[in-house]
């Protein structure tokens, strides 16, 4: 029996041992968990903001070909000005 105590003892030895080293263990994960949680999250939203930047370069109007756009556009309105021009000079 008094064997039995003394294995009893060195258990509860070791557990106290232990305690400490498992609250450290604890109070870590409760620290890097949280931290990978975020960096996760920013990860992803990068991602997601990398992705929509592609969108809008591949969407982006260059100034040149706006450029080019409105000389069509502003020749379209002369022709259509001079047309409008004759039928009101012939009508009169």
């Amino acid at each position: 029996m008094g064997q039995g105590r003394q294995q009893d003892r060195g258990c509860r030895l070791e557990m106290e041992s232990i305690d400490p080293m498992l609250f450290w263990n604890i109070i870590l994960t409760m620290v890097v968990v949280p931290f990978g949680w975020a960096f996760n999250k920013m990860f992803q939203e990068v991602k997601r903001i990398q992705i929509l930047l592609n969108k809008t370069r591949e969407e982006y109007a260059r100034k040149d070909d706006v450029k080019d756009d409105v000389h069509e556009l502003m020749d379209a309105l002369r022709r259509l000005e001079d047309k409008l021009d004759k039928v009101l000079m012939g009508s009169r």
